[in-house]
């Protein structure tokens, strides 16, 4: 099966932005006939990867914009997020410790737990960051 570009979004990262990127990921899986708990997870996961941009990314420097990619290809979606921030160091990513109990800082485990793998790639040209989120499908949409 080809490649199949589902969504491609370019929105100002901003956190009342994200309900439409929500509600575009809901529409773009509809028709792959997924269980609801696995499209929840994918937005929640798609969500707290764009709320990381907008926090971490961007954070005090101002607000640019994001672009969502979503592609369908065989027996996985691929969720691309790219944005025009610096570069970021990718050693300096790091989980919270689960153990420290305090609010917030979840988002890392949350996109771990729910994609298969989790990569930055090269960005495009003029870009500063790409992050690439790959999910396997069950074949029969479980």
């Amino acid at each position: 099966m080809a490649h199949k570009q589902l969504v491609r979004l370019r929105f100002p990262a901003r956190a009342e932005q994200l309900r439409a990127v929500r509600n575009s990921i809901r529409a773009a899986t509809t028709p792959l006939a997924l269980t609801t708990e696995l499209v929840d997870a994918l937005v929640l996961a798609v969500n707290e990867a764009c709320m990381n941009i907008i926090q971490h990314a961007y954070g005090e420097h101002g607000c640019c914009d994001i672009v969502l990619e979503i592609v369908h290809c065989a027996d996985e979606l691929i969720f691309r997020l790219t944005d025009f921030a610096d570069p970021i160091d990718v050693t300096t990513v790091r989980r919270r410790d689960l153990s420290e109990i305090r609010p917030g800082g979840l988002g890392l485990h949350i996109i771990d737990q729910v994609m298969d793998t989790v990569r930055f790639q090269p960005p495009p040209l003029g870009a500063g960051n790409l992050l690439e989120m790959r999910k396997r499908l069950p074949r029969d949409g479980v």
